[in-house]
């Protein structure tokens, strides 16, 4: 049994397993953060009539792409989600793809 310096013996489940020996080896993934598309453009009014800016950021199954994926900012993804709703209502957009 493996002993420690106060001699006392160390359980099986209490031993180091080698598991931060793994992590170490394996390279770090960077990950650049996100910007708001409309604040580096300075774009103020986001337009309904705007199809092909608001269709980027619709998903392929005719969803709207939440803040975390597209890295827009709340105010925004705010009146990003209305000129969507918007367009999909006077039919400038499709509400769901079609399958």
């Amino acid at each position: 049994m493996a002993e420690q310096k106060g001699g006392r013996p160390v359980a099986a489940n209490q031993r180091p397993t080698g598991g931060d020996k793994a992590f170490g080896g394996k390279k770090q993934f960077f990950r650049r953060k996100k910007m708001c598309r409309f604040c580096v453009d300075k774009i103020d009014d986001i337009n309904y009539k705007d199809v092909r800016l608001l269709s980027s950021f619709i998903s392929e199954r005719g969803k709207i792409t939440p803040r975390r994926i597209s890295g827009v900012c709340a105010p925004h993804q705010r009146r990003l989600a209305e000129s969507i709703k918007q367009a999909r209502n006077i039919a400038l957009m499709p509400f769901a793809s079609s399958l």
